[in-house]
């Protein structure tokens, strides 16, 4: 996606093998590209949310793993290495499926060649990445064209939550990548796009990146949503994932729930936009059985934002003291989702359904 009128991704490495990321804590204020030279840096990088989102956290942390060996770490360190990059986001299940792939792919790899096979087995899953959010845009694109035969318009309203953009990816998104598609193909987009409280991903992500890929949006607090739906102003409701069940309950980020309820009740599609690598084909129900993380009350009860003299900075909303409780996710039951847009194609959020797309990927 574009930046300033430049190509860039989320993550990227040079010749050197450095790897790179954009501070997303700090946007949409100040663009700061930051080297990750060890195990630390990512560590620290995932859990403080440099980088977030399903997808780029699973890229991030195979990353982790070459770079890990590259700066000493052994073979025998493997596990090591994954246990710490495991503790540092509970929830987005494309982080252990990355580890996966990377542990799959080096333990049969003698020491000589490993460092090469780690980095190499890092790059298919970047590209992979890339391809699988290109695909989703694609078929997410079919699902906008259909929506507006029945409208009999070129314009298109759609609702978002979070930031489930390319900042989320390496490239395109998982929720923007159909906006992205359809753009390119001459229809008329508007995007709501959600603030996102308490982290304001989509009033400091979404917002930031859509205006950089000349996307027409309005930022919106989180409760405006049911009330534009009432008034026949939205066409569709897009998110990401964070983890979806076999059964396709699907876990993203807090609030998602409520939108998809004011989606029911006034008759408006709700659809997730997903890898077939957020999918967890070990749980059923995602309401007892994703762990959902908690965070700092500081999220809360504190705000960040730009000061006059272009000084980020945070302040306090609360009364000093006052207890908090910041659930990061919430789970939506498969009961209220229209739809599953995977790169695969589109799924019907059961389990029957899943299994078809299980198959097709094994």
């Amino acid at each position: 996606m574009i930046v300033n009128g430049k190509h860039y991704t989320s993550i990227w490495r040079n010749e050197k093998k450095q790897v790179f990321i954009i501070d997303q804590r700090i946007l949409p204020h100040e663009f700061k590209i930051v080297e990750l030279k060890n195990l630390s840096d990512f560590c620290i990088a995932i859990k403080d949310m440099l980088v977030r989102g399903a997808p780029l956290i699973g890229v991030t942390a195979a990353y982790a793993v070459a770079v890990s060996l590259l700066s000493g770490h052994k073979k025998n360190d493997l596990d090591m290495i994954c246990s710490n990059l495991l503790e540092t986001r509970p929830t987005a299940v494309n982080l252990f499926w990355a580890l996966e792939e990377m542990k799959k792919a080096l333990l049969s790899v003698n020491d000589d060649d490993i460092l090469e096979q780690a980095f190499k087995k890092a790059d298919e899953i970047f590209e992979h990445d890339i391809i699988s959010n290109k695909k989703i845009g694609e078929n997410g694109l079919n699902i906008i064209q259909e929506i507006l035969k029945k409208k009999k318009s070129n314009k298109i309203n759609i609702l978002t939550h979070c930031n489930a953009g390319w900042l989320a990816t390496v490239d395109w998104g998982t929720a923007t990548s159909p906006i992205y598609h359809a753009k390119k193909k001459g229809i008329d987009v508007h995007v709501f796009v959600d603030e996102t409280r308490p982290r304001n991903q989509g009033a400091q992500l979404t917002a930031w990146e859509l205006s950089h890929n000349n996307i027409n949006h309005d930022l919106i607090v989180d409760n405006a949503g049911g009330h534009l739906m009432q008034h026949g102003e939205i066409d569709m409701v897009l998110v990401g994932s964070d983890r979806t069940t076999s059964s396709g309950d699907v876990c993203n980020k807090i609030g998602t729930y409520l939108k998809a309820l004011s989606a029911k009740d006034n008759n408006i599609p709700f659809y997730v936009a997903l890898p077939n690598s957020t999918i967890d084909w070990n749980l059923k129900n995602g309401l007892t059985e994703i762990p959902i993380e908690e965070r700092s009350h500081e999220e809360v009860s504190y705000v960040q934002g730009l000061l006059e003299g272009n000084k980020i900075e945070k302040v306090n909303i609360s009364l000093a003291g006052t207890s908090c409780r910041n659930p990061a996710f919430d789970v939506t039951p498969s009961r209220l989702v229209s739809g599953l847009i995977t790169d695969y194609g589109v799924y019907q959020a059961d389990e029957n359904s899943l299994k078809k797309l299980k198959e097709l990927t094994e």
